[in-house]
C-alpha cells in the first residue's frame, strides 16, 4: 500500500468513525408486518439449502442467517444497521457513556497508542497515567502492528480484571510496566473553561445519557466563576452526534420556550414529528428539569458555535437550531450532513436492528442531510489555512447515502486536484517530528477557531477563511 493510499484511508476511516447517529430509543417494534414477498423468500430458502449441502466446506447456520441480515440492512443506507449480540452491547455503552476499562483516551502515534488524557478519577488516572504517555504493550502483547480498535479490545474487559500496560514516558527517557485494575467507566463528554475574565468555552464531544446533567453541572460552574459573563463559545467540533433526546435538551437551554428545535418526516406516523424547546420533548423519563438549574441569563448571552466537518447528526440539529433561531453565530466549515433518524428496535434480549426511519429538518425547515449546516463565518482550522479540508469525508462521499436537497455537482476533475494537493501536503507533515505536527489542543489559547470565536464576541476582527466554500450536494445519478 502506498504512502498516499495509507494517509487517504486513515484520513477516510478517521471521519466516518465520527459519523455516529442522532438515534431515538424505541423498545416495541410495530404491531403491523407488510406482505411478504413469498417468490423472493423460496428463493432465499433454496439459496440456503444449496450453500448447506453443496458448499466445499461445512458452514455455521446461524452465521449466514445474521450475515444475510447484515447484508439486507447494511444495502439500505451507511447508517442502518443489524445489532448482534456483541454489537448492540457496544452500541449501548457507547450511548450511555458507560464502559468497562482502564479509562483513558487515546490516539495512534507512529504505531504506539498515546495517551491523549486520562479521564479523571478513572484507574489510569489513579495509576499516574499522563497526556503523552505512548503504551508500547498491552499484557504480553505489543501495540505495534495493533489497530487502534484492537489496541482498544485488549484493554476494555471485565470489572475487576487486571491489564499491565507498559509505558514508554519520553520526557523522563524510561519504559515501565502499570498494573490497571478494570473497572466501569464514564466517559465526559462535557468540558469547560472560563478563557478569560467574562468569556467561557463550553465543548460537547458526544450527546450521551449523561451529558445534560453534565453540561448544565458545567454552566453552574461557570456562571459561579463569571456571574456577569459577557460571551460563551459552543464548541461542537467533531461532536459526531448521538441522542436525539439529548440534542434538544442543550438547544432549549439557550432558546425561549416552546419555540421548534427540529422537525422529522418519514414514512411511518410517529416520524412525523416536532421536537420543542420544552420539557415533554427532552425528557426521558419523569423528573426534575435539569435545564430549571440555569440562570436565565444564558437564554441571552452573546453566543458563537464552533463547527467543522466532523460535527455530524445531533451536534449539526443544534447549530441548526441556533442559526435559524438567530440566537448564536455559527463559525468554522460547513458540517458533516448527516440528517437523519435511526431508531433502535430490539429483536430480542439481546440484538436489535438500527434502522433510518426520518430526515430531519430545521426549524426553517431545511433539510440538512448530505449538504450539512454552512457556518455564518467561514474560519480556517489555523492561521495558515485549513490544508486538508479537501480529504475530509462528510455524508455526501458515503456510498448509498440519502440524498437531499438536489445540487449543482461538483466538478470531480477539481475535487481530484484538491485532494492531490492536500494528499502532498500531508506527506510533507508527516515527515515532520511528531511533537511539530500534533495539532492545538481545543480550548487552548493556540485554538486559532476559539481565538476568532472570542474575537467575534468581543467585537474584533475575525479572519475570515478566504478559501472555505460551501460544499453542495453531488447531485446523484442511477
Amino acid at each position: 500500500m502506498s504512502q498516499k493510499t495509507k494517509i487517504a484511508g486513515w484520513i477516510a476511516v478517521g471521519a466516518l468513525a465520527g459519523a455516529l447517529t442522532t438515534v431515538s430509543l424505541q423498545t416495541v417494534a410495530r404491531g403491523t408486518l407488510a406482505p411478504l414477498p413469498l417468490e423472493e423468500l423460496q428463493q432465499l430458502a433454496a439459496v440456503f439449502g444449496m450453500i448447506k449441502s453443496d458448499y466445499v466446506e461445512p458452514v455455521d447456520e446461524k452465521k449466514l442467517l445474521t450475515d444475510a441480515i447484515s447484508g439486507m440492512v447494511s444495502s439500505l443506507d451507511p447508517h442502518s444497521q443489524y445489532f448482534d449480540k456483541k454489537s448492540f452491547k457496544e452500541f449501548r455503552e457507547g450511548t450511555t457513556g458507560k464502559f468497562v476499562g482502564v479509562g483513558i483516551e487515546i490516539t495512534q502515534e507512529d504505531g504506539l497508542i498515546r495517551v491523549v488524557s486520562p479521564i479523571e478519577g478513572s484507574p489510569a488516572d489513579r495509576a499516574g497515567l499522563k497526556p503523552g504517555d505512548l503504551i508500547t504493550r498491552v499484557d504480553d502483547t505489543p501495540v505495534k502492528g495493533l489497530t487502534l480498535n484492537e489496541a482498544v479490545k485488549r484493554m476494555r474487559g471485565e470489572p475487576g480484571t487486571k491489564v499491565i500496560l507498559t509505558i514508554l514516558r519520553r520526557d523522563e527517557n524510561r519504559s515501565f510496566p502499570v498494573t490497571i485494575v478494570r473497572e466501569e467507566i464514564r466517559t465526559q463528554s462535557v468540558k469547560s473553561k472560563v478563557v478569560e475574565p467574562g468569556y467561557a468555552w463550553l465543548r460537547l464531544s458526544q450527546f450521551q445519557e449523561r451529558t445534560v446533567e453534565d453540561f448544565v453541572t458545567k454552566l453552574e460552574d461557570i456562571y459561579k466563576r463569571e456571574p456577569q459573563l459577557k460571551g460563551l463559545v459552543l464548541d461542537l467540533r467533531n461532536d459526531p452526534g448521538g441522542l436525539l433526546d439529548a440534542a434538544i435538551a442543550v438547544s432549549a437551554a439557550f432558546l425561549p420556550q416552546d419555540v421548534t428545535v427540529v422537525s422529522t418526516d418519514g414514512q411511518i406516523a410517529e416520524s412525523k414529528s416536532v421536537y420543542k424547546a420544552r420539557p415533554e420533548d427532552y425528557l426521558r423519563r419523569r423528573g426534575a428539569d435539569p435545564l430549571k438549574r440555569l440562570p436565565a441569563a444564558l437564554k441571552s448571552v452573546p453566543m458563537v458555535v464552533l463547527v467543522n466537518e466532523g460535527s455530524a447528526s445531533a451536534s449539526e440539529i443544534v447549530a441548526g437550531a441556533l442559526q435559524d433561531h438567530k440566537r448564536a453565530t455559527i463559525m468554522g466549515s460547513q458540517t458533516f450532513g448527516k440528517g437523519s433518524v435511526q431508531t433502535v428496535r430490539p429483536l430480542g434480549p439481546d440484538t436489535a436492528l438500527k434502522i433510518t426511519t426520518a430526515r430531519y429538518y430545521t426549524p426553517n425547515g431545511n433539510t440538512i442531510q448530505a449538504k450539512g449546516i454552512v457556518p455564518d463565518i467561514m474560519v480556517d482550522d489555523t492561521a495558515e489555512g485549513s490544508p486538508f479540508a479537501a480529504l475530509r469525508m462528510r455524508e455526501a462521499d458515503l456510498d448509498k447515502h440519502l440524498s437531499g436537497s438536489q445540487e449543482e455537482k461538483k466538478d470531480p476533475a477539481v475535487l481530484e486536484k484538491e485532494r492531490e494537493a492536500a494528499l502532498k501536503r500531508l506527506e510533507e507533515e508527516s515527515r515532520k517530528p511528531a511533537a511539530e505536527r500534533r495539532p492545538p489542543e481545543y480550548g487552548s489559547d493556540k485554538d486559532f477557531p476559539l481565538q476568532q470565536a472570542l474575537a467575534k464576541l468581543k467585537g474584533q476582527p475575525v479572519k475570515v477563511s478566504k478559501t472555505l466554500v460551501e460544499r453542495k450536494e453531488d447531485t446523484k445519478t442511477e
